[in-house]
């Protein structure tokens, strides 16, 4: 038997760095899903004696080192064991967009994971996921998914859904707010893998001093995101993100030993979209990951705005877009 599933990367607004065990997160975090940065996966029964995995072909095929392979299948086995699946598998992945670059492909890819052996055992066995606690109500059912695939990749549980999404402790829920249907652009200031992963730069931030009083930091920055997008005050928005991601780069900054993502690139990047700010009095929401490149979100009613910055950028940058 054969199950596809895909899921979307997600750019967090409001960060979390800093975790505990089993991926608990220091803070709350609000995420934006991203529709056209996909990971597909796909699981099928073998007649071999252990799991194994494969690329999907793809323009950005995932070439998974062993290390990555034995952390995936790992993951995998966890799952088959929750949800009562027998057997072998090979299990393929692709990526349509560059991995270990800042554009958060292992939320997709865990997201994703999850998600097949989800949808194989609701076609195999509904009783098992039953027994574990599911609804059969798909929302609520993915609300209590991202407690599975949270523990393969912490922020993958924002990417089992279709929007906004806040994880807090354990779990994500969907989020609503009157802003939907955003205009989505990540420009891409280096494609190259990180020298520093994010799990590892979640280990490196506790050396550095400003991480006493990150945690309330972000979760007033929450707070004041929610209600700004409650009360369609975008500018405000666009003021509490910007702090917000420099907060985080800030603390990889001051870690010790240093480090940091940001390059000439990304700040070449910033400084367009800041000035194009200044120059109209709106502009969109700006983020970064853990990584150089930079995230860019726009209303639907800013069509000419997100052409206007696309084509300033994509003469240097390669970009991706949903309009």
């Amino acid at each position: 038997m054969k199950i596809k599933a895909t899921a979307p990367s997600n750019i967090a607004l409001i960060k979390y760095m800093g975790k505990e065990a089993y991926n608990i997160p220091a803070n709350a975090s609000l995420s934006y899903s991203l529709p056209h940065l996909v990971t597909t996966v796909e699981i099928e029964t073998h007649n071999e004696e252990q799991d194994q995995w494969e690329a999907l072909p793809g323009e950005y095929g995932v070439q998974l080192s062993e290390a990555g392979q034995s952390r995936y299948l790992k993951f995998f086995e966890k799952l088959k064991n929750e949800f009562g699946m027998k057997g072998y598998f090979v299990v393929r992945s692709t990526n349509n967009f560059p991995s270990d670059c800042g554009l958060a492909s292992s939320a997709s890819s865990f997201a994703a994971l999850t998600k097949a052996c989800y949808e194989y055992s609701l076609a195999n066995n509904l009783e098992s996921l039953k027994d574990l606690g599911f609804a059969g109500v798909p929302e609520k059912d993915m609300s209590f998914l991202s407690s599975f695939s949270r523990q393969g990749s912490g922020s993958s549980c924002r990417s089992l859904f279709d929007s906004w999404a806040v994880w807090e402790q354990d779990h994500a829920r969907a989020e609503s707010f009157p802003y939907q249907n955003l205009l989505h652009l990540a420009v891409i200031a280096e494609e190259g893998k990180k020298e520093v992963s994010s799990s590892e730069a979640h280990q490196r931030v506790r050396s550095s001093l400003l991480m006493e009083g990150r945690t309330k930091r972000a979760e007033e920055r929450l707070i004041k995101l929610s209600s700004a997008l409650n009360e369609q005050n975008w500018e405000a928005a666009y003021e509490i993100c910007w702090a917000e991601f420099w907060d985080m780069h800030a603390l990889f900054e001051t870690s010790n030993p240093s480090f940091g993502y940001m390059n000439p690139s990304s700040l070449e990047i910033l400084e367009v979209v800041k000035g194009y700010w200044k120059s109209h009095n709106d502009g969109p929401l700006v983020t970064m990951d853990a990584g150089p490149n930079v995230h860019l979100l726009f209303r639907p009613d800013q069509r000419e705005a997100f052409s206007n910055i696309k084509e300033s950028l994509e003469a240097k940058f390669k970009v991706w877009g949903l309009s």
